[in-house]
């Protein structure tokens, strides 16, 4: 997009019967952002997360995600950007290799470069000594790591993670940010949603959803200060505090 957006969104609206899950937002994302979309348990941001990844169909919205239509070019969206689930989302049964191999298939790439970025994921990884090992066998922090490289085979415009340091050690989180910072150095955009509020502090932007609206959206810096604060746990009570939904 020519004014360096990557993502554009005006009035996004998903309803289900007589329930409004997602209630007319509008945000914009820059190309190479950390973006943090935060909200508690019920407030809507996995429902506006899939209808951003192509998984699900507004039932209102003017919107772009890597300059194709949210309303009409699903397939896509799908295949220009990458996506983690919050929940481990490679086959364990699989070794390391066939993993990285079944993804990079899925993603539409050639056997050649499929092949290339095997090698290459998984001596960045330093994984050298897990590559004929079960997924399923292996630490889950490597895990996460793993899933993240894969996400960026097909070397997406954009990366949709969704809590993806869930269960995690500190120092895993800490080296998982690191992946993210390289990510977005490289000009990949990060769209983040976290449990964790001291990861939103690592974002150039977050959001914060309450009940299917967006209550406030700045930088951590200008969030803190606007509310008086020290710390984005402490913006995110301010805001979440008078939550309807649980």
């Amino acid at each position: 997009m020519e004014n360096g957006n990557i993502i554009e969104v005006k009035g996004l609206t998903k309803k289900f019967g007589t329930f409004t899950a997602v209630d007319n937002i509008s945000f914009d994302v820059k190309k190479g952002e950390i973006f943090g979309f935060l909200g508690a348990n019920g407030a809507g941001k996995t429902t506006a997360m899939k209808i951003l990844c192509g998984l699900s169909k507004p039932t209102s919205c003017e919107g772009y995600v890597a300059g194709f239509d949210i309303n009409s070019e699903q397939e896509k969206i799908k295949h220009h950007i990458g996506y983690m689930s919050q929940k481990f989302s490679l086959y364990s049964d699989l070794k390391v290799w066939e993993n990285i191999r079944l993804f990079g298939g899925i993603y539409g790439l050639k056997r050649k470069d499929i092949a290339q970025r095997t090698e290459v994921i998984i001596k960045t990884l330093g994984m050298q000594d897990w590559k004929d090992s079960l997924v399923g066998t292996i630490p889950q922090g490597w895990k996460q790591k793993l899933a993240f490289s894969i996400a960026m085979i097909h070397e997406p415009q954009i990366v949709f993670l969704d809590e993806p340091t869930g269960g995690v050690d500190p120092e895993t989180r800490r080296k998982f940010w690191e992946m993210i910072y390289d990510a977005s150095e490289k000009g990949i955009t990060i769209f983040v949603t976290t449990h964790y509020m001291d990861e939103a502090e690592y974002c150039d932007r977050v959001s914060i959803m309450v009940d299917g609206r967006i209550e406030a959206i700045d930088s951590p810096k200008a969030l803190k200060e606007k509310y008086r604060v020290n710390n984005m746990d402490s913006v995110f009570r301010i805001l979440a505090g008078g939550a309807l939904r649980q």
